[in-house]
């Protein structure tokens, strides 16, 4: 509910010029075990430490302090239209199954800042097994679990978990994802081996168990029905989870997020941004193994006292498994859901659907539709508002950040969304934008710049990488020239009103449907194939997809070009490592052969210039170029598809 009494211009600046003023106010939302000594210690840039001296518990303010009040109240609501079923939880039974789930991680050994890691589909289960680590202080690490092995073991080696929680399999749109393989395969390739695995059996799939290893949790629960495990107190600069993010190669970059701190922003945004209220349903459409199911599907709401809906299959397809646009519309009118969180992938899903199905159900109380993930286009934006008739709110955050750093404060202050645009920068970030090359600040209206944070970064925002201090420096606080500035590797300008326009990446990280791949990531897969000489990867804009990978591959026997049989084989055999390395969302939309790749003189790819000729856009100055002809080459080729 907006706030008659402030601006949030004046919000905004208060939460700039006097930081430890105003976060101490805002700590105020989450309980406290011990009171915070100091709000923000920077005395070491840019590494901000928020609330030193307070403790508290991320779970004990999801679950606990809400038994006295609203103990019979839905807290978390689970549907599968993959399988029919819908299960809801209150906060009491919330409370019993994540006490019964940090016993059995007990009876496994695991103890406070041991990590688990979670590969999961989206079940009740994942969530107790979250709350349950920040319940007894253990650490997760949560990996979407469309992951392949190869990614999977890599986290694994970085994470070293004590215990990893999976499942027998999960399901995508009627089909059957066996997770069990692909864990078992990814614990063979990994040089740590955990000591425990525990599963929940769906009796989807198959199950080949390990003595001594694997445990089921349906057994497992059984002996820790009546299971009391209270609160373990953090520091509030204690860790609470890790988890990692696409866009290097080599060893996998984890976020490291804080407690305290993270609490006391999802607490905030909560109220601020998304107007939340105890009592209410909020339902984000993501998947807990990205940061939005972090803190808003498992925290954020559960913090704020309302119930959160966890859903597990397609936004067309319904509880019988036959095609239904409006199922999400029906979740909203059957649980009376007031916040919603989706991504622009989904609407343009739906998008293609009967524009009727949008009025089939009772949507009153329906207050907002957030979306995130990947830039919103106008016309997408238009269609769902027009649709909906509710405000649609965009907004810009990353896993680093952990909550929007652009968006509406509806909660603060009614604003108008300007389609197209994310909004204002919230309380809290300094935002700038930068000049590339001289760091020199950009203030004019319209001027492209590079997306940063000046530092202190607010409370909830990313640690360092975990285990790498240095890296977190080098990868994200010295980019720009002469300047200590936070990177979003991000282009962005900024209109006469304030209001700020993503452009796109400035490094070689695509979004493919709200999924962050690194091109070089990709690129290393392909290249590890034996008749493979050169590869490049790039990000080309996808009406459905916001981006899909592109690749252009010089094989070793040029020849190969020639002959459109054995091209094909390659291109099926190349798509099909990508698959086993990093996981289908990685897999190239087509790979394109090619007997040179466009350079500068340097050697340095150009991957801009070949991302415009994808996208029929002027590849601009080519100058530098060392083959004017390789480029000429590729646009032949898109042509020809």
């Amino acid at each position: 509910m907006s706030n008659a009494t402030t601006t949030y211009a004046d919000f905004y600046r208060q939460s700039i010029d006097k930081p430890d003023a105003f976060w101490a106010s805002q700590a105020k939302l989450i309980d406290w075990f011990k009171p915070f000594d100091r709000v923000c210690n920077y005395d070491n840039p840019p590494f901000a430490h928020w609330f030193e001296g307070g403790q508290t518990n991320l779970c004990y303010n999801a679950v606990d302090r809400h038994l006295k009040d609203r103990a019979d109240q839905a807290a978390l609501i689970c549907v599968s239209s993959e399988t029919g079923q819908e299960k809801t939880y209150t906060f009491k039974e919330l409370h019993v199954e994540v006490q019964r789930m940090a016993a059995s991680f007990r009876a496994l050994g695991v103890q406070k800042g041991d990590r688990v890691l979670i590969y999961m589909p989206m079940i009740a289960e994942a969530a107790f097994a979250m709350l349950a680590c920040a319940r007894m202080g253990a650490i997760h690490c949560v990996v979407f679990g469309g992951f392949a092995s190869g990614s999977l073991a890599s986290r694994i080696d970085d994470a070293t978990p004590k215990v990893i929680v999976s499942a027998d399999a999960g399901s995508r749109g009627g089909k059957v994802v066996p997770y069990k393989p692909l864990l078992d395969e990814a614990i063979r390739l990994s040089s740590h081996k955990p000591e425990a695995v525990l599963l929940a059996d769906r009796k989807l799939a198959p199950m080949a168990m390990v003595a001594g290893r694997d445990h089921l949790w349906n057994e497992l629960r059984e002996t820790h029905l009546d299971a009391q495990v209270s609160c373990e107190w953090m520091n509030s600069t204690d860790i609470s989870y890790t988890i990692y993010t696409s866009g290097t190669t080599g060893r996998p970059k984890g976020v490291q997020r804080d407690t305290g701190g993270y609490a006391v922003a999802l607490a905030a945004s909560m109220k601020h941004i998304f107007d939340g209220r105890a009592g209410e349903t909020y339902f984000s459409t993501s998947d807990i193994g990205w940061v939005v199911g972090h803190s808003y599907i498992v925290y954020g709401p559960l913090i704020a006292g309302m119930a959160t809906i966890l859903y597990e299959g397609l936004p067309t397809q319904g509880m019988d498994g036959k095609p239904d646009g409006a199922i999400w519309w029906s979740l909203v009118e059957k649980y009376r859901v007031t916040v919603m969180f989706s991504a622009p992938t989904a609407v343009r899903v739906l998008k293609k659907q009967d524009p009727a199905l949008l009025k089939k159900h009772d949507l009153s109380s329906l207050r907002a539709l957030f979306l995130a993930g990947e830039p919103l286009d106008e016309p997408t934006a238009r269609w769902i508002s027009e649709g909906l008739n509710v405000p649609i709110i965009d907004n810009y955050w990353q896993t680093e950040s952990g909550w929007p750093i652009l968006t509406i404060a509806n909660g603060v202050e009614e604003k108008a969304s300007k389609f197209g645009s994310p909004g204002v920068p919230m309380y809290g970030y300094r935002v700038k934008l930068l000049h590339e090359s001289t760091g020199e600040e950009l203030t004019k209206p319209g001027e492209k710049g590079v997306v940063v944070l000046e530092g202190p970064t607010p409370p909830g925002f990313m640690q360092t990488v975990w285990q790498d201090d240095e890296r977190f420096v080098a990868t994200y606080w010295k980019t720009v020239p002469g300047k200590m500035v936070y990177s979003t590797f991000d282009w962005g300008i900024r209109d006469k009103d304030g209001y700020y326009f993503i452009l796109g990446r400035t490094d070689d990280v695509i979004n493919v449907a709200g999924h962050r791949l690194g091109t070089r990531e990709i690129e290393e897969s392909i290249s590890g194939h034996l008749q493979v000489a050169e590869v490049a990867v790039v990000g080309v804009a996808d009406a459905l997809k916001g981006q899909v990978a592109m690749a252009f591959v010089v094989p070793k026997d040029a020849g190969l070009l020639q002959d459109s049989a054995a091209s094909l084989k390659l291109e099926k055999e190349i798509m099909k490592r990508v698959d086993d390395d990093l996981g289908a969302v990685a897999r190239p939309a087509r790979v394109r052969f090619v007997t040179a790749l466009p350079k500068t003189r340097s050697g340095k790819l150009l991957r801009r210039a070949i991302q415009a000729v994808c996208e029929g856009r002027d590849a601009g100055d080519l100058t530098t170029m060392d083959d004017p002809a390789a480029l000429e080459q590729i646009r032949d080729r898109v042509a020809a598809a």
